[in-house]
């Protein structure tokens, strides 16, 4: 099954037990996933919808830093329950060790040399790593790699 297909079925689930919260986060969930879809003419694979996810992920988290700043934490928990729906979509993070051994082996396959070719081996990980390993850090780890 498909990540599409299990947000479907789970879009279903929350209509018949009538989960209001979780129905609307899914379906915010869909509608951009069709958006995407209509936008750029395309049948949305499980790496996609995996990038909508983080990206839906990191407003969420963005949303709950700006409405405890500004003092509304009855938003924020509205947010954070969002943010915990659409985190269970996502695989399991890498650990620290996973992501360096994946971050060395792409250096390796690209012949990598220098920071001239930093662009080669983030786009080899993005693939690999979606969903799986925070992309700011991974960053760091292809620089300091290329550094040396």
């Amino acid at each position: 099954m498909t990540l599409k297909e299990q947000i479907t079925d789970d879009m279903k689930a929350a209509m018949r037990a009538k989960e209001t919260a979780k129905l609307g986060t899914i379906r915010l969930l869909t509608a951009a996933m069709k958006q995407k879809e209509v936008d750029e003419r395309i049948e949305l694979d499980d790496g996609m919808v995996l990038v909508i996810i983080e990206k839906m992920i990191k407003q969420r988290k963005d949303s709950i830093t700006q409405f405890e700043a500004g003092g509304r934490q009855d938003l924020a928990d509205i947010e954070k329950a969002e943010l915990e729906i659409l985190s269970k979509y996502m695989p399991a993070a890498l650990s620290d060790e996973e992501v360096q051994a994946a971050v060395a082996a792409a250096v390796a396959e690209t012949g990598a040399v220098g920071p001239q070719d930093m662009r080669k081996v983030i786009d080899v990980l993005k693939t690999r790593l979606a969903g799986r390993a925070d992309m700011g850090k991974v960053s760091g780890l292809v620089k300091a790699a290329l550094a040396k």
